[in-house]
C-alpha cells in the first residue's frame, strides 16, 4: 500500500521522524514525503531531518509566506498534481497546520482515504487558525488517530461515532519520539546556561499579531529574568520581527531556533518550562517538568486537570505568579496520559490492516 505522509513545520518532522521509521519496517507499505515548505528556515526544518533520520522528500514544495489562504491554496494545488501522478492509496497527515489542512482536503477531494494523527483535539477557541485546521482536517478523515481518551470524546461528541470511519486512541506519537531521542539529546552551542534556567518558547499569532498581549509578556518574563531565574527563550522569527516593530526590551537571553535533540536536552534540563506551544506542553510533562501556558486554552486539557500545566494567557501578573509558584515545586508524575510509547507501530499497524 502507497503511503503519502505530508510534512511542513516542526512538530510534524518529529512526528513523521518516528512513524516514518515504523512505516517502512511493516511489510506491505511504502512511503513517499511531501515537504510543503511551510517552515522553511534550516533551523526549523533541515535541521530535524538530519536529526531525526527522516527520509529526504520525495516533493519539496516551498510554499512559505502570505497569508493562510494564499499559503493553503497554493499547497491545494501543488499537492493535487502529485496525487495524480502518484495515485497513493492513502494521505497521512498530522497536528493542525496549514500543510495538514491542505493535505487533508485536497486528498478526500480526489477521494482518497485520508488518516489524521494526533486526531480529536479541541481547544475550543475559533480564532486559532490551528483549531479550524484540525477540526476540518477530522472532518474528511477516514481513520482518526487519538493521542488521549479526551480526544476520542471530543469526536463522539461531534458525532463521529454515526460515521463511517475508523477512531482509533493510539497513544501519542511524539511520546514515542520523547523516548526513542532522549538518550541522543544534544546540548546547544550556547554560553552561560544557568542550571536553573526556565525554557520559554512563543510563537502564536494570538500572542505575537496582539501588541498588548505580546508586551504583557515580554515585560512578564523580563521580570522573571531579573528576580527568580535566567529566562531562555529560543526565538521564532516571527516573535523577533514583531518585538522589533513594537520596540519592545527584552532582557532575557535569546537564542536562534534549535533542533529538537537540542531542545530535549533543554527540556532535560530546565528548571520550568513556559510556552504557547502545543506540542512543548506535552514534551514538558514527558520531561516531568512543569509548564505554564501562555494562552486562554489548551487542547491538552488533561495536563491542566492533573496539575501539570497552568493557563495563565498573556496577563502578566498571573504569568510571574506562576512561575514563582512552579519554580520550586517537585515534579510528580502520578498517571500515563499519552499511552505505552508505541503510537507509531500502532498506526503503521492499522494502516496495514485498513485496506
Amino acid at each position: 500500500m502507497k503511503i503519502t505522509t505530508i510534512v511542513g513545520a516542526r512538530p510534524q518532522f518529529v512526528k513523521a521522524g518516528v512513524v516514518s521509521r515504523a512505516i517502512r519496517s511493516t511489510e506491505g507499505l511504502e512511503e513517499k514525503i511531501i515537504h510543503t515548505g511551510q517552515h522553511f528556515d534550516a533551523n526549523m526544518s533541515d535541521v530535524f531531518f538530519e536529526q531525526l533520520g527522516l527520509p529526504k522528500p520525495d516533493y519539496q514544495l516551498d510554499i512559505n509566506g502570505g497569508s493562510h489562504g494564499q499559503m493553503t491554496g497554493r499547497m491545494l494545488a501543488s499537492l493535487e498534481e502529485i496525487f495524480v501522478k502518484d495515485r497513493p492509496d492513502c494521505v497521512l497527515v498530522f497536528g493542525d497546520t496549514n500543510s495538514t489542512l491542505a493535505g487533508a482536503l485536497s486528498a478526500s477531494k480526489m477521494h482518497i482515504p485520508v488518516a489524521h494523527v494526533e486526531a480529536g483535539l479541541r481547544s475550543f477557541n475559533m480564532a486559532m487558525p490551528e483549531e479550524i485546521n484540525r477540526i476540518c482536517a477530522d472532518h474528511v478523515s477516514s481513520i482518526l488517530f487519538c493521542p488521549t481518551e479526551q480526544a476520542v470524546q471530543n469526536l463522539q461528541d461531534e458525532g463521529f461515532a454515526r460515521r463511517d470511519v475508523q477512531i482509533l486512541n493510539c497513544g501519542d506519537v511524539m511520546y514515542d519520539a520523547a523516548l526513542s531521542f532522549k538518550p541522543h539529546a544534544s546540548k546547544p552551542d550556547i554560553d552561560g546556561i544557568d542550571d536553573d534556567f526556565i525554557l520559554v518558547t512563543c510563537h502564536r499569532q494570538e500572542n505575537t499579531d496582539d501588541p498588548e498581549r505580546l508586551a504583557n509578556i515580554v515585560n512578564a518574563l523580563n521580570e522573571v529574568h531579573n528576580t527568580l531565574g535566567a529566562v531562555l527563550c529560543p526565538l521564532h522569527p516571527r516573535t523577533v520581527r514583531c518585538i522589533e516593530k513594537l520596540g519592545l526590551k527584552v532582557e532575557f537571553k535569546t537564542l536562534e531556533p534549535v533542533g529538537y535533540l537540542e531542545m530535549l536536552w533543554l527540556l532535560a534540563n530546565c528548571k520550568l518550562v513556559m510556552t504557547d506551544s502545543g506540542g512543548l506542553q506535552k514534551e514538558a510533562y514527558f520531561m516531568d517538568k512543569y509548564c505554564i501556558t501562555l494562552r486562554d486554552q489548551t487542547e491538552w486539557v488533561e495536563l491542566v486537570e492533573h496539575d501539570f500545566n497552568q493557563l495563565v494567557g498573556a496577563d502578566k501578573n498571573k504569568i510571574i505568579e506562576a512561575a514563582r509558584s512552579a519554580y520550586n515545586s517537585e515534579f510528580s508524575r502520578s498517571i500515563q496520559l499519552y499511552g505505552a510509547g508505541d503510537a507509531s507501530e500502532i498506526v503503521a499497524n492499522t494502516l496495514r490492516d485498513y485496506f
